[in-house]
């Protein structure tokens, strides 16, 4: 397994995910805490289902 996906609380007592490396580098994260764990597993288990089919754009700045 590559990567695997962290659920925790953080200190504002909110919940996240993070999706970390086998390397321990962190792949990217929930950028917003959920009231609860459930709420923070469905965001990770959606990025799951649906970033392997997302397309990669540039953008302007």
């Amino acid at each position: 397994m590559s990567a695997t996906f962290e659920l925790f609380e953080d200190s504002a007592g909110q919940y996240r995910w993070r999706l970390v490396h086998s390397n321990g580098n962190i792949i990217a994260d929930s950028g917003e805490g959920y009231a609860t764990k459930q709420k923070a597993k469905q965001g990770a288990e959606s990025v799951k289902q649906n970033a392997s089919e997302a397309d990669v754009v540039e953008v302007d700045s």
